[in-house]
This record gives structure tokens, C-alpha cells and sequence, in this order.
């Protein structure tokens, strides 16, 4: 389920520990990576920015996130763009405009996989700050999510949630290659809220913690569109595919709804091809909407999507839009 480099950075142990020289070189690129960018960060775009992102390697459900908050703030009469770096894309052309029918070989799986879920915008661009201003130029919407954005400091940020899978934490919590950090722990000092999914990390101590849960709410027939309640995994033959950061998680909700799962883990950001979606007599292949979206058009009969969805606790939505209100009423200051 998961690469042994993975099993010993979330083991506690530091193993690696003869590789420290090359944290040292690690964390003194990234500094001086986001000195660079400092100039960037300090120059406001006239809107607020909200940046979803995580300092942990691997799947945090950071997606989902970025999901449920283009929800909130479309509740609160905000018109949301989601701003990606299309991860495994191959367009010819930045910025690019994706919407749900989007080919993902062009755009990346999460940027089409957003636009379907959220019916917003989504502008992809490995130079977000680009891509952003492009978004305004187009008259897109009125507030820019960036999805996994944290460590690209050329885009100027309001906002900032940093989030973590409960089940792993911080690992051994030393920096890549020795542990799983993209950056030190003190990095949270400047985010806004950190975002556990699946219950509290005592080990983080900010005072704006909050857990999320996701809940399975839908079993959808890639290719007939037919909708099915998850609870029809129930004693269900399942060959379960996934190419995501954190394929484990899918596994133990498929089981955790009574499927009996004989699971495929893939690199994340997997390119499908139709081999890789066999199943035998008898099973069901279950996939997630993120690679879904990669396999329209190969995808066999039998295979079904299993949607989730993010739920945050109303203290948070009370606060985070209060925040974002506070934002925008300091961009209507320096406009003045």
C-alpha cells in the first residue's frame, strides 16, 4: 500500500538519519526559494487569496478541502476560481481554462476533477500568480482558491490552511529525505487554520486546529451514470484501483462500508491505461473521482466511482469566512 520510504518517515524513527546533510541542503533551497519569491508575495491581488496546502508529502485531502470551500464561500454570495498547478498536465498553452469535460491528459486529474465538483472555475498554470491575475483579467470571480499551493510563494496569499491526515501526522518530523516535511513545523506559525482530516494531532499545537471527516456520499457508474448508495458495497466483491497520494485511506473506506476489497495502489497521478482496469468475474472496480476522471473512455461496465465529500465543523465556516471578510475589507481600504 504504501513504499517503504513512506513506512519509515510515518514510523516515528529516523533511520535515514546519515542523510541530514541533504536536509540541510533541502530546507536551504526552499528558503532561499521563497526569499526569491518574497517581493511576489507582498504584491496584493485585488481579491482575496485563500491557499490550500500541506507541509507533509502524500495525499492529506487537501482537494476535497478546496472543494467544500468553494461550496462555503459560494453560500456567502462569493463567486470562487480555483487556481491549480495541473500536476501530470501537458498543455501546450498557460493559463488554461478547465471545466468538467476537460481532457485530463491536458490538464491534470485534480484541476478536472475540481471543475466537476465544484462547477467553479478552475485556471491552471504552474505559475499561479499568472494565472491568477489572468483569472481577474478574465472576470472569472471574485475570490481565488489555490489548491496545493503553500510552498509557491510567487502567488500572494490572504489565507492559508495547512492540511494533515490525522492517521500519519508528522511522521518522524524531520524534513525530506530523512522525514516526510516539505517544510519545519514552524512553518504553521503563519497559516491561518490548520485542517486535520480524521480527528485531532496533538502534536500540532495551533490554536486553530480544526477536524474534518470525509464521508462517502455517492457510488456513480463511470460509464452508464447510474447513482447507487455506498452502503450497496456491502458484501461486495470490489477490485479497488487507486493513483492517489494516499491510496491506503480509500482502501479502509471501501472496507470500512463492508466491501471486500482486493485493492491496486498506483503512484499517484497514475496515467491509466486499460490493463490496469481489469477485474475478475463477479467484482465491481472502484476507483476514486480523482482518477476517474482519467479513465473515461477505457473504463469497463463495471466500474463505479465512489464520491466523497468534505465535512468541516461550523466553527470553522463561522471563522474562516469571517477571515475572509476581514480580507476583502482591507483590500477595500488600500483601494481607497
Amino acid at each position: 500500500m504504501t513504499t517503504l520510504v513512506e513506512r519509515v518517515w510515518y514510523s516515528g524513527r529516523r533511520p535515514l538519519w546519515p542523510l541530514y546533510p541533504l536536509v540541510w541542503l533541502y530546507r536551504t533551497i526552499s528558503e532561499n526559494r521563497r526569499c526569491r519569491a518574497w517581493q511576489a508575495m507582498n504584491e496584493r491581488i485585488p481579491v482575496p487569496v485563500v491557499v490550500v496546502g500541506n507541509i507533509t508529502a502524500g495525499g492529506t485531502g487537501k482537494s476535497p478541502l478546496t472543494a467544500a470551500l468553494t461550496s462555503l464561500l459560494k453560500d456567502q454570495g462569493w463567486q470562487p476560481v480555483i487556481l491549480s498547478r495541473g500536476y501530470g498536465g501537458k498543455s501546450d498553452r498557460y493559463p488554461l481554462l478547465v471545466n468538467a469535460d476537460t481532457d485530463a491528459r491536458i490538464a491534470g486529474d485534480e484541476p478536472v476533477m475540481l471543475a466537476a465538483q465544484s462547477g467553479c472555475p478552475v485556471v491552471v498554470d504552474p505559475d499561479r500568480r499568472r494565472g491568477a491575475l489572468w483569472a481577474l483579467e478574465q472576470e472569472l470571480g471574485t475570490i481565488l482558491v489555490c489548491d496545493d499551493g503553500l510552498q509557491h510563494y510567487r502567488l500572494p496569499r490572504d489565507i492559508e490552511l495547512a492540511v494533515f491526515d490525522a492517521a500519519r501526522g508528522v511522521g518522524n518530523g524531520a524534513l525530506i529525505p530523512v522525514g516526510p516535511l516539505r517544510e519545519p513545523l514552524a512553518r504553521l506559525e503563519s497559516v491561518d487554520f490548520v485542517i486535520t482530516n480524521g480527528g485531532l494531532l496533538d502534536e500540532l499545537e495551533h490554536e486553530r486546529q480544526f477536524t474534518m471527516t470525509l464521508a462517502p456520499t455517492e457510488l456513480r457508474n463511470l460509464v452508464t451514470g447510474e447513482v447507487l448508495s455506498p452502503e450497496c458495497l456491502e458484501g461486495r466483491r470490489v477490485r479497488a484501483v487507486a493513483g492517489i497520494g494516499n491510496p491506503s485511506r480509500f482502501f479502509d473506506t471501501l472496507m470500512a462500508l463492508g466491501a471486500q476489497v482486493r485493492p491496486l495502489a498506483l503512484p499517484d497521478h497514475h496515467r491509466f491505461t486499460p490493463a490496469d482496469l481489469h477485474s475478475e468475474d463477479g467484482e465491481w472496480l472502484v476507483m476514486t473521482a480523482k482518477d476517474a476522471v482519467k479513465c473515461r473512455g477505457i473504463a469497463p461496465d463495471n466500474t463505479w466511482v465512489l464520491s466523497v465529500t468534505a465535512s468541516l465543523p461550523e466553527v470553522f465556516s463561522e471563522a474562516f469566512v469571517a477571515r475572509v471578510n476581514d480580507c476583502n475589507q482591507s483590500l477595500d481600504t488600500m483601494t481607497l
